[in-house]
């Protein structure tokens, strides 16, 4: 298994001759969609959904009902490609994937809720999981979270509770645009300040970089 960093919340994970890319947004680059055999979307937010990036491949495109209706809008021309998927639903796109949760975090209070749905990716023999925006936990073990570091909607003390309650044995850094690099830095110090004492790995990565 090969996973590749490319932009904030965007990774792509590669197996067994499958390669499949997870958010795709604004801060991606457009490389990270070369040669895909499909594209996950979590929700709708720009930095996780870009509508040119899903007319530059011919790959399916899996993603919640919020976001499909989107798509058929911004991109009609995807629509044929689009494969909706519930929360809790298990579909295949070369190895097997199960939706997780139905809302984003809470940004405000005062603000509406947007559906957000995670996925865990079953790559071989280990389960990697992409949280999307929310702080909603896998329901199983896997060995390596995705996990948010900086967002509108997050605390340190939240990402750092939220791997100690996933307990994957590797943490790899995402949603890290949002922050400058010394705030990231400071992000870091806390991580390492915490999860290595419960046996759990923190990295982040670079644009383009593999875990």
């Amino acid at each position: 298994m090969r996973i590749t960093k490319f932009g904030h919340a965007c990774v792509r994970v590669e197996h067994d001759g499958t390669t499949v890319v997870v958010d795709p947004g604004v801060f991606t680059d457009r490389a990270a969609l070369d040669g895909v055999d499909a594209v996950l979307i979590t929700h709708e937010h720009a930095d996780h959904y870009l509508p040119d990036h899903l007319l530059a491949t011919d790959a399916p495109v899996f993603t919640i009902d919020a976001v499909a209706a989107h798509i058929r809008d911004d991109a009609p021309a995807v629509a044929e490609r689009l494969t909706v998927v519930a929360p809790g639903a298990t579909f295949d796109v070369g190895f097997p994937v199960r939706a997780v949760g139905e809302l984003h975090a809470v940004i405000h209070p005062e603000l509406p809720r947007f559906f957000n749905s995670g996925y865990v990716l079953t790559v071989g023999d280990r389960k990697v999981y992409h949280p999307g925006d929310a702080l909603t936990g896998p329901g199983e073990d896997v060995d390596v979270l995705l996990v948010p570091v900086s967002a509108p909607w997050l605390k340190v003390s939240e990402a750092i509770d939220f791997a100690r309650a996933v307990k994957a044995p590797r943490n790899l850094a995402i949603h890290d645009r949002v922050y400058s690099e010394a705030g990231l830095g400071i992000i870091d110090g806390h991580m390492d300040r915490f999860l290595p004492k419960e046996g759990l790995e923190y990295v982040r990565r670079p644009d383009g970089q593999d875990l």
